[in-house]
């Protein structure tokens, strides 16, 4: 059975989410060459809004390994946040929230939390208690960023849930050391693979023959094949995308080309919907 083709609009969510990711991994200080090092985790993010762009921020942040918070006044956004796997809980207030950040920040472990109710009005609260996010969503980011901005009114930053006045900690830093640069973004393209049959079986075979052809020092790409499709929810469960190489590319397609996939592989080099992408297509194994 053919596949049906995948939504441009789709595509353009995964490749938003995906840039976010890079962008904050250039801020990840690693402290080991290893895919689990480089992350987000015990830091706490603040997307703000839960619109479009705030989901994609949410998705990155759980993808590179952060605590994220969310808001949104919209009980239907929120619900359908929640299904589509961009948050993990829906709450009704701040210290619902904290709550369940708080355990996952200490723990350095993954979490998106949304609170139904307006941001300015989480914001407002989450300055008088000091609150203080390591990093905050700039409104209308737009490719790479520079810097991240802090909450309205906020000079500092830090993993600070409760900071205390006079609080002295010193700001949280973050370095440049293993994400790319926007030369190396320039020479990727996206690889897409997909299959008709039981995808749930062959993608994760499939993702496996693509990690074994990254050399160990791609932690960021590692970390995106090895996370995104979880986070990414629907929008992954037929579909597993990977910003590549050219030579990246060749060796991934060798691997697939010689692996007993008893399915059909739909591969797709480029972004969809984009007049110069590839399709190709791989007939199962004998």
């Amino acid at each position: 059975m053919p596949l049906e083709p995948l939504s441009p609009a789709a595509f353009a969510f995964i490749a938003q989410v995906e840039e976010i990711y890079a962008t904050l991994l250039r801020w990840a200080a690693p402290r080991e060459n290893n895919v689990d090092a480089i992350g987000l985790g015990g830091r706490l993010l603040y997307a703000g809004e839960l619109d479009a762009p705030g989901r994609a921020f949410a998705v990155a942040a759980s993808i590179a390994g952060a605590a994220a918070l969310a808001a949104s006044a919209d009980p239907a956004a929120a619900k359908q946040a929640m299904r589509d796997g961009a948050v993990d809980f829906l709450v009704n207030s701040l210290d619902e929230a904290l709550r369940i950040l708080k355990n996952q920040v200490r723990k350095r472990e993954t979490v998106a939390v949304c609170v139904s109710l307006p941001p300015a009005s989480i914001e407002t609260e989450m300055r008088a208690r000091g609150v203080v996010p390591d990093l905050s969503f700039p409104r209308g980011f737009a490719g790479a960023l520079a810097h991240w901005e802090d909450l309205p009114g906020e000079s500092s930053r830090g993993a600070r849930l409760h900071a205390q006045p006079g609080d002295q900690n010193a700001p949280v830093e973050y370095l440049a050391a293993s994400g790319e640069d926007a030369a190396e973004r320039k020479e990727k393209t996206w690889l897409t693979w997909r299959v008709s049959d039981a995808p749930a079986l062959w993608l994760p075979r499939l993702d496996a023959l693509a990690l074994d052809s990254l050399p160990p020092g791609e932690i960021a790409a590692r970390r995106w094949l090895e996370r995104a499709p979880r986070y990414l929810g629907r929008l992954a469960q037929n579909a597993h995308a990977l910003r590549v190489t050219e030579q990246q590319a060749g060796q991934i397609l060798a691997r697939f080309s010689a692996a007993a996939i008893a399915a059909p592989i739909e591969i797709t080099l480029g972004p969809w919907g984009d007049s110069g992408h590839q399709t190709l297509s791989s007939p199962p194994a004998p």
